[in-house]
């Protein structure tokens, strides 16, 4: 097995030290996004090629990877910039236009991709170099294609130490623990509408695997019942290729604005039975996409209009598990209108509430909401996660495992009260159905002060603190 770490580490330096065309993690990681796609690809349809006697790749012979990057003595320098950028005959303007008769749906994915991405790398010999890195993977060979997990895992882990990437990564255990508690079954259709680079869809997919039967029809029908959207470049192209790896064909995968979609024109056919969920907050929105939206429910957070949108695309019993930050679930005004529009409209009966660092770098204090369309809620229960025993956050090197869930999994069926969860009546929620109820046993309880009560404090304070300059003045000037 390839040392991972280091293939991505050598693949790191040569695009910094030796290419003048990258500047940044945001330019590098797209470069390496349509790489890993078009190597994987490739060896995917080698794999089909074997085992479908009537199998053809939709990419052109002379872009296979097989036959342009395979070779380590192959294209390089001038001819392999040429061989990809040629205005005409290139690889990026022949797949970005490519069409196909017998797997249009296919050849429409790389024609997606290629139409998003750029070729920033301005060596041809540095490209070599990162091609023949590249190439010490060889993702049909590896056992259950463990391989890709540690470089998945990896590229993700940049982007989340990347600054405002980090909104692409949900780590692996929320993942996990979201799918396995909402619990979706072959033949069910799963949504991820805000995908990044498809976590939740690849924890569905493993997690419905796991529990059906292992035949050619189910896995026909599971192929047919996960989608997802992304409306960023470079998450779309390594969420597509992640959904390849996990063995979808042909992944129902589309690079769009999940906002912009039709609220009213959303009905029976486009609703799914399950939503796996990690909206962006706090992130800009186009303009006039509210206006999509009811009128009550308007607004420029993203995180509010996706709860509202998922609400929409939901089925009737239809399950969902969203991460929400605190500021979604309390406030009024608009955020007000639409908990209420949550709580009459479907049966939110969990929430789970994390330690502030579980998103690290960021440090905002974030929930998991477990709900199920078509009741109202009458009670909701509270589950507090804490931080491991002698740990004081979260952070690069000691990140959430799932393990320490496992308190809580074994509790989610029993459903009693005791110092870290606790239940509510919505009648007894304060006004505004505010979700954000404290730990009733925590030794410290914070003072729950409205925006109001706070700017009363702050002046009292001022007044305070000019009384007291007065009087010193006062005195000095006395003197």
């Amino acid at each position: 097995m390839p040392n991972i770490s280091s293939i991505v580490k050598n693949v790191r330096n040569i695009m910094r030290d030796e290419d003048p065309g990258i500047s940044g993690d945001a330019q590098r990681l797209e470069q390496l996004g349509w790489m890993l796609f078009l190597k994987i690809l490739d060896e995917r349809d080698q794999e089909l090629e074997i085992v479908r006697d009537d199998y053809a790749s939709v990419i052109p012979e002379e872009f296979q990877w097989r036959n342009w990057a395979a070779d380590p003595e192959g294209l390089t320098g001038d001819e392999l910039l040429i061989f990809i950028t040629h205005p005409t005959d290139g690889l990026f303007p022949k797949l970005t236009d490519l069409q196909s008769t017998k797997a249009p749906q296919r050849a429409g994915i790389v024609r997606e991709v290629f139409d998003g991405v750029n070729n920033y790398m301005k060596s041809g010999f540095a490209m070599r170099k990162v091609i023949n890195q590249l190439n010490g993977f060889d993702f049909n060979n590896s056992e259950d294609r463990q391989i890709f997990g540690t470089i998945y895992e990896s590229i993700l882990i940049e982007l989340r130490d990347a600054g405002n990437k980090g909104e692409f990564y949900t780590p692996r255990a929320i993942t996990q623990l979201m799918t396995q508690m909402t619990n979706p079954t072959l033949g069910e259709s799963v949504l991820d509408p805000a995908a990044g680079t498809g976590g939740f869809l690849t924890a569905a997919i493993e997690y419905v695997r796991d529990n059906a039967d292992k035949t050619l029809e189910n896995e026909g029908i599971l192929q047919q019942s996960i989608r997802g959207w992304e409306y960023k470049p470079v998450p779309y192209v390594l969420g597509l290729t992640n959904l390849i790896l996990h063995g979808l064909e042909v992944p129902d995968w589309h690079y769009l604005d999940s906002l912009k979609t039709e609220y009213n024109s959303i009905g029976p056919k486009q609703q799914v039975d399950v939503i796996l969920a990690n909206p962006p907050f706090g992130a800009g929105i186009a303009d006039g996409v509210e206006t999509n939206f009811p009128a009550s429910y308007r607004c420029r957070e993203s995180a509010d209009l996706f709860v509202i949108l998922m609400l929409q695309l939901l089925k009737p019993g239809g399950r969902c598990a969203i991460v929400l930050p605190d500021g979604c679930i309390t406030g009024d005004g608009y955020k007000e209108r639409i908990r209420e529009k949550l709580l009459t409209d479907c049966n939110l009966h969990t929430i789970v509430r994390l330690p502030q660092s579980t998103f690290h770098p960021a440090t905002v204090s974030t929930n998991l909401l477990f709900f199920q369309k078509g009741t109202p809620t009458k009670e909701i229960w509270y589950y507090e996660h804490r931080l491991p025993e002698g740990q004081k956050s979260y952070s690069k090197t000691k990140v959430i495992q799932f393990h320490e869930f496992d308190p809580m999994i074994e509790w989610w069926d029993k459903r009693e009260e005791n110092e870290v969860a606790w239940k509510i009546a919505v009648e007894d929620l304060k006004d505004g159905f505010d979700l954000d109820v404290k730990n009733p046993s925590s030794s410290v309880q914070e003072d729950e002060l409205t925006v109001k009560d706070c700017l009363k404090k702050f002046r009292k304070s001022m007044e305070r603190v000019s009384d007291a300059l007065e009087a010193v003045e006062k005195e000095y000037a006395g003197k």
